[in-house]
């Protein structure tokens, strides 16, 4: 490994899989971790934090699992205390948290629309509210926010979850416009269709147990002809967060093998 985020702090939040394999956030902890970050490894699960933790600590990297539901201010406020606590500092905000729902206008009742904002978009808000005084009392800091391809095309009716990723993308220009010449980057992945444990499980549930059919036709969608895995998201994610990306700031950076293009 090069090494990229050696001597920096990073938090992760959603850094648990729900199922066997890796999710984005686990990957990028992962990742971070062997490019030799301290990472405050975060998720709503803290069974699912430890077995992310565990494969860090494996490796000989540096972790601290956390539980912490990121929509909930209190939980958050914690979050960080614990890491100004352990490493006096914050260097790096991964923010990977996220649900989905199906349907339109019609379909689509106000309280799951008002869940999937408050889930997707506002917790966001929350945890760059919580990271900012402590990243411009050192002098800066990276803040990388999951968005989605669905934030900028419609691929199938998810309404409110395209909503809240495309919410997300304003509020990273924003926060990295605001903030730049503070030392501040703020920018967006924008994931296509990547094969994580939750979007699988999610396809059991919509199309039952044999999915490898359904998962096929859609990598024949996509111009690379395969599906993305967690990696690829977790290497753009390192890209952004490390002092590479120094002149890169309030944007977004697709992770779609082309498919966004078609």
């Amino acid at each position: 490994m090069t090494m990229r985020l050696a001597g920096k702090v990073a938090i992760i939040a959603g850094a648990g899989a729900i199922e066997q394999g890796l999710s984005n956030g686990a990957a990028t902890s992962i990742l971070f971790a062997r490019e030799g970050a301290k990472v405050i490894v975060a998720d709503i699960d803290l069974g699912r934090a430890n077995e992310t933790a565990e494969t860090i600590w494996s490796e000989g990297g540096e972790c601290i699992p956390i539980q912490a539901d990121v929509s909930l201010s209190e939980d958050i406020s914690n979050l960080v205390a614990t890491t100004i606590e352990a490493y006096k500092r914050i260097d790096i905000l991964f923010n990977n948290v996220g649900l989905q729902a199906l349907g339109g206008p019609l379909d689509i009742t106000p309280e799951t629309w008002n869940r999937i904002m408050h889930v997707n978009a506002t917790s966001m808000l929350l945890t760059i509210q919580a990271v900012l005084p402590v990243m411009l009392k050192n002098g800066g800091g990276s803040i990388v926010n999951n968005s989605s391809v669905g934030s900028i095309r419609t691929a199938y009716p998810c309404l409110p979850y395209a909503a809240s990723k495309a919410a997300i993308n304003q509020l990273t220009q924003h926060v990295g416009v605001m903030y730049a010449n503070q030392g501040i980057r703020c920018n967006a992945v924008l994931p296509g269709v990547i094969d994580t444990p939750r979007v699988r499980k999610r396809l059991i549930e919509a199309h039952g147990h044999d999915i490898d059919s359904f998962q096929e036709d859609r990598a024949k969608k996509v111009p690379a002809g395969r599906l993305g895995d967690a990696w690829d998201v977790a290497y753009g994610v390192l890209y952004l967060a490390s002092d590479e990306a120094k002149y890169v700031n309030a944007t977004t950076l697709i992770i779609d093998g082309g498919m966004s293009a078609t």
